[in-house]
C-alpha cells in the first residue's frame, strides 16, 4: 500500500484531481493542474518544484567507503573530489547494468548514494572485508528537485546566498531561512530535466517547512509544483534514460535480450578501464575487445510531415498525445525489416518535433543506423545560425550547423559540440547568446550529465 512522502501534507491539497501514481511505495503526483503543459512550461520557462523523495538513498561512511564505491561503480573514484557528484551506472559480474544513479562525495570518507531501485543488499554484499557503514536514509531524507531557468534565483532568495559558483554536478551544504528555525539542507546542481536546476536533500521532518519557504521565495518567479507527466517530457527532450523503460535492470531481466551493458544504453563514456578491478570490469573489457555491443540506444526524430500526411490523407487534423508513451514500438528500415525498437516517444513542445529514444542494431556490420557522438552536449537555438567561430576549447562534431526544422519563418539549428571542461561549456553558451542577440529567443538544451564528464 502506497504512503505519502514527507512533502505529502503540502502536495496533496495542490493535486486538484488527486491523480497519483505509485513510485517505490510512495504516492507521486502525476499532475497537479488540469493538464501537465503548464507544469512543463514552469520547468522550461520559470521554476518548478518536483518531489523526488521516493528515490532510494544511502549514506556510506568509514575508511572503506571510497573502496566500496570504487568496487561497485564503473567510474574512477580516485578522480572524485569532495563536493563532487558522479552520475554513474553499476553492473553485475556479467557487465550488465543493475541501475544508474548519483554518488555524492560529502567528505573524504562519506558518500550519499541515490538510486531508482533498492541497493542496500547489493552494497552490503560488495562491502565484504571493508570498514564501511551503510545506512538506508530513504525515509529520513527527503528529496526536492528545483528546476528551471529561474531556479537559481529562487534558491538564492530562499537561502540568502549566491549559487553562481556551484558548477554542474557539484554539491554543498546550505540553509533555508535564518536563526533557530533555519533548515539545514544539502544542495546539488543536478536534475532530470536538462535545464538549469538543483536537487535539495532535506531532513524529512523539516520537509513541509522547506516546501513552504521555497514556494514563498519563488512566488515572484511564478514557481509551481510539477508532476511526473511534465518531468517525463523534459527528461525525454534531454535524452535522459529511465530504468525499466529505456533499459531493464540486470536484476529484473527475464532473458538475455533484457540485459544491457553501459555501452548499449549510452553510458559507455562513464566506464573506466584505467582503474583497478570492479564488478563487471572483465566482462565490459571483453565486450569492447570483441568490437562492442550489437545494439545501442540512440535519439530519434520522427518525421512530423510524414505523420501529418497520414492524418491528412484521411481528412483529419494531426492528433498526438501530449504524454510520453513508454510502450515499446518496433522500428523498421525499408528493405531490411525490423532494426530495433523505440523505448520512449512523445511530442517535444520546445523542439516542435516528435522525439524518441530507441535501441537500434548494426547495419550489415558497418556501423549503426544512427550515430550520436557520446558525451556531446547538444545546443538548440530558435534563430538563424550563429556566425563566426566557436569559443576556445569547443570542437564541432560533424558538419557545420544545418536547419532541421522551420517554424514561423524561423530556423531551428542543431549544433553538436564537444567541450573540454565546464568553463568551456559556459563560453559556448554565452557565445551563442551574444551572436544571436537579445531580441531573439534562445533555448538551450544541455545534457549536463555528459558535460560534467568531458
Amino acid at each position: 500500500m502506497s504512503v505519502g512522502t514527507a512533502f505529502h501534507p503540502r502536495t496533496a491539497p495542490l493535486n486538484r484531481k488527486q491523480q497519483w501514481r505509485e513510485w517505490s511505495g510512495y504516492f507521486a503526483s502525476s499532475v497537479y493542474a488540469d493538464a501537465h503543459d503548464i507544469e512543463y512550461n514552469a520547468i522550461r520557462e520559470t521554476a518548478a518544484l518536483i518531489d523526488v523523495s521516493p528515490l532510494y538513498k544511502y549514506r556510506l561512511t568509514g575508511t572503506g567507503a571510497t573502496a566500496l564505491v570504487d568496487r561497485v561503480i564503473t567510474r574512477d573514484v580516485s578522480k572524485m573530489a569532495v563536493g563532487q557528484v558522479y552520475y554513474t551506472p553499476w553492473c553485475d559480474e556479467h557487465g550488465k547494468v543493475v541501475d544508474d544513479g548519483t554518488v555524492h562525495r560529502i567528505a573524504e570518507d562519506e558518500y550519499r548514494w541515490t538510486a531508482a531501485d533498492p541497493q542496500y543488499r547489493w552494497l552490503r554484499q560488495n562491502a565484504a572485508g571493508l570498514d564501511v557503514a551503510i545506512e538506508d536514509v530513504s525515509s529520513s531524507l527527503a528529496g526536492l528537485a528545483l528546476q528551471g531557468p529561474q531556479s537559481r534565483a529562487v534558491l538564492e532568495a530562499a537561502t540568502g546566498e549566491s549559487f553562481a559558483d556551484l558548477r554542474y554536478f557539484r554539491r554543498r551544504p546550505s540553509r533555508i531561512g535564518t536563526g533557530r528555525g533555519a533548515i539545514a539542507i544539502d544542495v546539488s546542481r543536478t536534475g532530470y530535466t536538462g535545464d538549469l536546476g538543483y536537487e535539495l536533500w532535506i531532513p524529512a521532518r523539516r520537509a513541509p517547512a522547506a516546501w513552504d519557504a521555497l514556494l514563498e521565495a519563488g512566488r515572484a518567479h511564478a514557481i509551481r509544483p510539477a508532476g511526473m507527466l511534465a518531468l517525463d517530457v523534459t527528461r525525454l527532450e534531454a535524452g535522459l534514460i529511465l530504468l525499466e523503460v529505456d533499459y531493464t535492470s540486470a536484476r529484473h531481466a527475464l532473458n538475455p535480450e533484457q540485459n544491457y551493458s553501459p555501452f548499449e544504453i549510452g553510458l559507455g563514456r562513464l566506464v573506466s578501464f584505467d582503474k583497478g578491478e570492479y564488478v563487471g570490469r572483465r566482462a565490459l573489457h571483453a565486450e569492447q575487445a570483441a568490437g562492442g555491443p550489437s545494439r545501442r540506444l540512440v535519439g530519434l526524430l520522427l518525421d512530423w510531415y510524414g505523420i501529418e500526411g497520414l492524418f491528412s490523407a484521411q481528412g483529419l487534423p494531426p492528433a498526438i498525445s501530449p504524454v510520453v508513451d513508454r510502450s515499446p514500438i518496433p522500428v523498421y528500415a525499408e528493405g531490411r525489416g525490423q532494426i530495433g525498437r523505440v523505448t520512449s516517444h512523445g511530442w517535444s513542445p520546445i523542439l516542435k518535433q516528435m522525439v524518441s529514444a530507441g535501441l537500434l542494431g548494426r547495419k550489415s556490420g558497418r556501423g549503426f543506423y544512427t550515430y550520436a557522438a557520446p558525451g556531446s552536449p547538444e545546443v538548440v537555438a530558435d534563430s538563424q545560425t550563429p556566425d563566426g567561430g566557436v569559443p576556445e576549447g569547443v570542437e564541432l562534431l560533424g558538419p557545420a550547423p544545418a536547419p532541421i526544422a522551420r517554424l514561423n519563418e524561423q530556423f531551428r539549428w542543431h549544433l553538436v559540440a564537444k567541450c573540454r571542461d565546464d568553463a568551456c561549456v559556459e563560453r559556448l553558451l554565452d557565445g551563442l547568446r551574444d551572436r544571436l542577440g537579445p531580441q531573439r529567443r534562445t533555448r538551450v538544451l544541455l545534457d549536463v550529465d555528459a558535460v560534467s564528464m568531458l
